[in-house]
Parts: C-alpha cells; sequence; structure tokens
C-alpha cells in the first residue's frame, strides 16, 4: 500500500515539475513582458480612484 502510494506521489512531482516547464516555456516564448528585477510594479487602477497618500 506504502509504495503504491509513494509511486503516485512521485508522478504528481513529476507533472507538476513538467507543468511548471510547460508554463515557463509558454512564458519565454509567448513574448510577454519579463519581470526584470528592480521595475517598478504597476498595477492597473482605475484612473479615476481616489488617492489616500
Amino acid at each position: 500500500m506504502m509504495k503504491r502510494v509513494a509511486t503516485w506521489a512521485f508522478y504528481a512531482v513529476g507533472a507538476l515539475a513538467i507543468a511548471y516547464l510547460a508554463l515557463y516555456a509558454y512564458a519565454m516564448f509567448s513574448g510577454q513582458p519579463v519581470i526584470i528585477p528592480g521595475d517598478p510594479i504597476h498595477i492597473f487602477r482605475k484612473p479615476d480612484a481616489p488617492s489616500y497618500s
């Protein structure tokens, strides 16, 4: 029983790793802007939203 659970856990971790790599490859090749360290984070708000600062 434990061997079967360990096998399924191994498959699940492998599937997550493959999904992560596929998502990374999609992000690299889709031409989306890349997050560069040091760049400000742009949060999109309504232009007429009140400013609380």
